[in-house]
């Protein structure tokens, strides 16, 4: 397609209703960037909430996060706002974060920990199960069994907590979990421990951060990840430039060594990625990494005494996983890095990153936190500044779409995805 098949004007137009979106959808063209209003038009915006993060399962907490009974976190996803809660049992429950009383917000802090939860307003009382304990000043009729919170789905796959704000979630998560779960057993992250949690505000639509993940076409732009990860993902043997041939020689070595660890250790050595063929979309593939091979660092060093799990080799590479629509993680042999991305506006969306270590791993003694988080806090900041810049190029009358290189696969895999759900195609 020809720079002239889609005009500026065309581009930059806003989308005012529901026909102008569905327009939008249907001359998307496969293998080229979305036109502009998918980026910074309300309405698409909206549409999204309602037909992406409604309706499929959000990646939005570790279980690690809320390690004992009565430990929460609150999640915003548009105007909804969830709690995850460990109920008594120790299992997770999910609740809209609503009074089942007159509406009040129920619990306003990101984390916390509770006995019980109490509306600030009239003091309705509830149980970590959810379940409606007190209300005063009811009538002798009042069934307090009718007045449970709302819930709301939620999945734990590994120690990844899943929720679903539809009334019928996708059903095709268990399928996806029983091929995904395998490969995150070592890791043991349900009895992982926090290190450290980040929110980096992004001056960008949610799927202009999530694109830029999906590719390392600019990994050049990463000199503290490129130190240890190989900046060669999607890339064929036919792809490889001279420029790129000894890092790739490089690469096809580590991974030897690494299929070697792999098959010891007895996890999964088959990748599998489908990303825009069913409504959970995911991807996972096992990569080597530089040098030592062991984490993200300078030279692949360890930068935890610790190893996760029953990880047996430090030199494990890096379990990449990609989950549509919002989320991706990295399983090192001494920690664990996991992503989410949650919009806030047309225009921005917040970055949530967690660090995991092994609940025994003792700040100071057997990691250091700047050591720790040095390459993915330099490496969100840089493409922060990217995703700003294409917000604004976006946003800019001259900006029109354009082709995917040969290694963006998974960029058209995620854009894809986004536009099959967001037309009900899939």
């Amino acid at each position: 397609m020809s720079a002239d098949t889609i005009t500026g004007t065309e581009t930059t137009s806003r989308a005012t209703s529901a026909e102008d979106i569905d327009a939008l959808i249907a001359r998307r063209v496969p293998g080229h960037s979305l036109e502009a209003p998918f980026y910074t038009s309300d309405e698409v915006y909206q549409r999204d909430l309602d037909e992406i993060f409604a309706k499929n399962w959000i990646f939005v907490a570790a279980s690690a996060q809320i390690p004992e009974p009565g430990d929460y976190v609150t999640v915003e996803v548009g105007a909804y706002s969830v709690i995850l809660v460990r109920d008594d049992d120790e299992q997770v429950q999910a609740f809209h974060n609503v009074c089942r009383h007159r509406g009040s917000r129920l619990l306003e802090e990101r984390q916390g920990a509770v006995g019980n939860i109490v509306c600030p307003y009239h003091k309705w009382t509830y149980g970590v199960d959810g379940k409606l304990l007190f209300a005063e000043s009811q009538p002798p009729t009042f069934d307090k069994s009718c007045f449970s919170l709302r819930s709301v789905h939620v999945r734990n796959l590994a120690g990844l907590l899943f929720i679903c704000l539809a009334a019928d979630a996708p059903d095709d998560f268990d399928a996806v979990a029983e091929k995904i779960e395998p490969y995150l057993r070592p890791y043991d992250l349900d009895k992982a421990k926090v290190a450290v949690f980040d929110e980096l505000p992004e001056a960008g639509n949610w799927k202009l951060v999530m694109e830029n993940n999906r590719e390392c076409y600019h990994c050049d732009g990463h000199p503290e990840l490129i130190t240890a990860y190989f900046p060669l993902f999607a890339y064929e043997a036919e792809d490889i430039t001279p420029r790129l041939k000894p890092l790739y020689d490089r690469y096809v070595k580590a991974g030897d060594a690494l299929a070697k660890v792999r098959a010891q250790q007895g996890v999964p050595l088959t990748d599998h990625r489908e990303l825009d063929s069913r409504v959970v979309g995911y991807q996972i593939s096992h990569l080597p990494l530089d040098g030592e091979g062991k984490s993200f660092s300078p030279g692949g060093a360890a930068v935890c005494k610790k190893l996760l799990g029953s990880v047996k080799e430090a030199a494990f590479g890096d379990l990449s996983l990609h989950m549509q629509p919002n989320s991706w993680f990295h399983f090192l042999s001494d920690h664990a890095v996991v992503f989410s991305v949650l919009p806030t506006s047309t225009g921005t969306s917040v970055l949530r990153t967690v660090w995991l270590v092994h609940p025994d791993a003792v700040e100071g003694e057997d990691y250091d936190l700047d050591a720790l988080t040095m390459v993915w806090r330099a490496t969100n900041d840089q493409d922060r500044a990217l995703v700003t810049g294409t917000q604004i190029g976006c946003s800019n009358p001259g900006y029109v779409p354009g082709p995917y290189s040969m290694v963006e696969d998974d960029v058209e895999g995620f854009v894809n995805w986004y536009v099959k759900r967001l037309g009900g195609q899939l």
